[in-house]
């Protein structure tokens, strides 16, 4: 992890704490996951809400660092609505969405329905830009346009 980004991710823990008493922000819901990793019922999981993530944990604990990485992402684009599914609490999810996305792996993370990848594609997408470009299209505006138009005005 670069310098830049670690001092990032540890802001972002001390904004996490400053949020309602916990770390998760508004909007973030733990959404059910019904129990089941049947191909609809995943549909349904994924167009539920604008933003959707599969992973291991909570975005308050999250259990792996890759999970961490996507949850870290998310708040520093302060990307406060969207659903999250931890697939440690349900075996068939975590199969059954490594089935639907042909991904093997978790996190996932899903922008609009359309699954956009996990860890190191969010983190891609963070590093070059595109993922304020994606947010943009869903009408999440995110605030690293407003720090970088702070910079630019300096």
């Amino acid at each position: 992890m670069s310098g830049s980004l670690g001092r990032a991710a540890a802001a972002l823990l001390c904004w996490g704490h400053s949020v309602g008493g916990g770390l998760r922000g508004p909007g973030v819901r733990a959404a059910s996951s019904g129990g089941s990793g049947s191909s609809e019922h995943l549909d349904m999981l994924v167009k539920k809400d604008r933003v959707v993530v599969f992973l291991k944990g909570t975005p308050e604990q999250p259990q792996c660092g890759f999970s961490n990485t996507v949850v870290q992402i998310l708040r520093l684009h302060s990307i406060r609505d969207y659903a999250f599914y931890n697939v440690l609490d349900d075996p068939q999810l975590r199969q059954g969405i490594k089935a639907y996305s042909n991904w093997p792996t978790i996190p996932q993370v899903y922008l609009n329905s359309e699954f956009v990848g996990g860890c190191d594609i969010l983190l891609q997408m963070h590093q070059n830009g595109d993922l304020v470009e994606e947010l943009k299209k869903l009408g999440i505006r995110s605030t690293l346009l407003d720090e970088k138009k702070d910079q630019d005005s300096k």
